[in-house]
C-alpha cells in the first residue's frame, strides 16, 4: 500500500501508471489477433506475416535503443514520448481507415513497434522520479507494471464475450485507436517538460558512438544476455502452451485461453505484493527464486496437461513471473546509473535476446524430443541464466549500487 500511495501522491508516477495500463490494454486489443487478421482477413501468406513480424521485431528494438540514447544525449524525453505515442495512434487509425496488406505491413511492421517503445521510456522516467528513493523504486515500478497485466487480462475477457458469435476486425482497431489516442493525450497533457518537477535535465555528454559503446561494455552485455536467458522461459511458455493443450486429451482452445488468462491474473496480486520484499532481499536473489518458481510451471505443464492439477500451475507462473517481469527494470537502472535511456534500451535488447534464445530452444527441443524436452530445456536455460547472473554480481559487485555506466563526458 505504501508503494501505491507513493504513486497516487506523485503526479508523474500517477501519469505513468495510467500510461502503462493503457499500453497493456492496447497490446491486448491488437496483438493476439494479428495472425488471424493478416491471413484470414487481409490475405497475407504465412511467410509474408513472418516477414512482417521479423520487421516489427527489428524496428522495435532499433527504435527503443535509438530513442533511449537520444533521450540521454539531448534530454528531450517529452518530445520523443509524444512522437512515439503518435505512431501508435497513426497505426491503429490506418488499419481502421483502409484495412489491407499495405496498411497491415505499415501498421504492424513499422508504426506500432515504434509506438510500443513508449514502454521503456515510461520506466526510464519512473527511474528518474525515484532516483532519490532507490529502496522503494523496485516496489513502485512493480505496482506500475501490474497495471499492464491487469488491463491486458481485462480486455481479453471483454473480447472473449464480444467475439462470442463472430469476429469483428473493426472492433479490434477501433479499440486500439481509442486506447492509443487516450495514451497520446495523456502523454501530451501530463508528461513533464524536461528539467521540471525536480527531474534532472542533464545531457549525457556522449556522442552516438560513445553511447553505443557504453551499452556494449562486456559487463553490461553479459548481464543483459543472462537476463535474456532468464526471460526466454516466458517466450517458450507462450509458444508451447497451445501445442501442449492441443495434444492433451480433453483439452480445447478454450482451455488455452483460460490458462493464459489465469497466469496473467495471478501476476497482478504478486506484483502488488513484491514491494514488501523488494527492500529486504537482494534483487538477483529474488530473480533467482522467481526463475526457479516460474520454470517449475513450465516444466510441469506437459506432464500435467491432462490432469486437474494443471490448474494449480498458473499460481506458480504468476508468483515467479512477478519477479522476472519487473525486477530487471530496476536492475538495468542501477547498472546504468544516470542513463535512464540506456537502461530502457537494454530492456529492448533483452527482449530480442529472449526471443532468439526461445526460438533456438523451441527448434532444438521439438526436433529432438517433443513438448516435454522443450519445456525442460527452457527451464534449464532460464535457471542457468539466473544462477550465472547471481554469481556474476557477487563476484563483480560485492557492494550494492556500484554502477557500470560511464560517468561524465569523456
Amino acid at each position: 500500500m505504501s508503494a501505491w500511495r507513493m504513486i497516487m501522491d506523485q503526479p508523474v508516477l500517477r501519469m505513468l501508471a495510467g500510461l502503462i495500463a493503457l499500453l497493456g490494454a492496447h497490446n491486448a486489443a491488437v496483438y493476439p489477433y494479428l495472425s488471424l487478421i493478416a491471413v484470414s482477413y487481409v490475405g497475407l501468406s504465412e511467410a509474408a506475416l513472418a516477414l512482417v513480424m521479423a520487421l516489427a521485431s527489428v524496428l522495435a528494438v532499433s527504435a527503443s535503443v535509438l530513442i533511449g540514447i537520444l533521450g540521454d544525449q539531448r534530454a528531450s524525453r517529452r518530445r520523443l514520448a509524444i512522437v512515439t505515442a503518435g505512431c501508435a495512434v497513426a497505426g491503429s487509425a490506418l488499419m481502421l481507415a483502409m484495412p489491407g496488406p499495405f496498411a497491415l505491413v505499415v501498421t504492424h511492421g513499422i508504426l506500432l513497434p515504434v509506438g510500443w517503445s513508449i514502454y521503456g521510456q515510461a520506466f526510464g522516467l519512473a527511474g528518474l522520479v525515484m532516483a532519490g528513493n532507490p529502496v522503494r523504486r523496485d516496489g513502485v515500478q512493480a505496482v506500475i507494471r501490474a497495471g499492464m497485466s491487469a488491463t491486458f487480462l481485462a480486455l481479453l475477457i471483454f473480447f472473449t464475450f464480444a467475439f462470442a458469435d463472430s469476429f469483428h476486425l473493426d472492433l479490434v482497431y477501433a479499440c486500439g485507436l481509442g486506447l492509443s489516442l487516450a495514451l497520446f493525450l495523456l502523454v501530451l497533457r501530463a508528461w513533464p517538460e524536461d528539467g521540471t518537477g525536480g527531474l534532472p535535465a542533464g545531457r549525457s555528454g556522449l556522442n552516438m558512438l560513445q553511447s553505443f559503446a557504453e551499452i556494449a561494455r562486456p559487463p553490461v552485455l553479459l548481464r543483459m544476455m543472462l537476463l535474456g536467458a532468464v526471460t526466454s522461459a516466458g517466450v517458450v511458455y507462450m509458444v508451447l502452451v497451445s501445442l501442449v493443450f492441443e495434444a492433451a486429451p480433453g483439452r480445447s482452445a478454450g482451455d488455452v485461453a483460460l490458462y493464459v488468462g489465469m497466469v496473467a491474473g495471478w501476476e497482478v496480486p504478486f506484483m502488488l505484493l513484491l514491494p514488501r520484499i523488494a527492500a529486504r532481499v537482494r534483487r538477483t536473489t529474488q530473480m533467482a527464486w522467481g526463475t526457479a518458481i516460474y520454470v517449475s510451471h513450465l516444466a510441469l505443464m506437459p506432464v500435467l496437461a491432462d490432469s486437474a492439477a494443471l490448474w494449480l500451475l498458473p499460481l506458480l507462473a504468476g508468483l515467479g513471473g512477478a519477479a522476472i517481469l519487473t525486477l530487471p527494470i530496476g536492475y538495468y537502472q542501477d547498472l546504468m546509473q544516470g542513463r535512464p535511456g540506456a537502461a530502457s534500451a537494454l530492456i529492448a535488447l533483452q527482449k530480442l535476446v529472449s526471443d532468439v534464445v526461445a526460438a533456438l530452444i523451441f527448434g532444438l527441443g521439438m526436433t529432438y524430443g517433443g513438448h516435454l524436452a522443450t519445456a525442460l530445456t527452457g527451464a534449464g536455460v532460464a535457471v542457468a541464466g539466473a544462477l550465472a547472473l547471481h554469481l556474476a554480481d557477487r563476484r563483480d559487485r560485492p557492494s550494492a549500487g556500484i554502477p557500470l555506466a560511464v560517468t561524465g563526458a569523456p
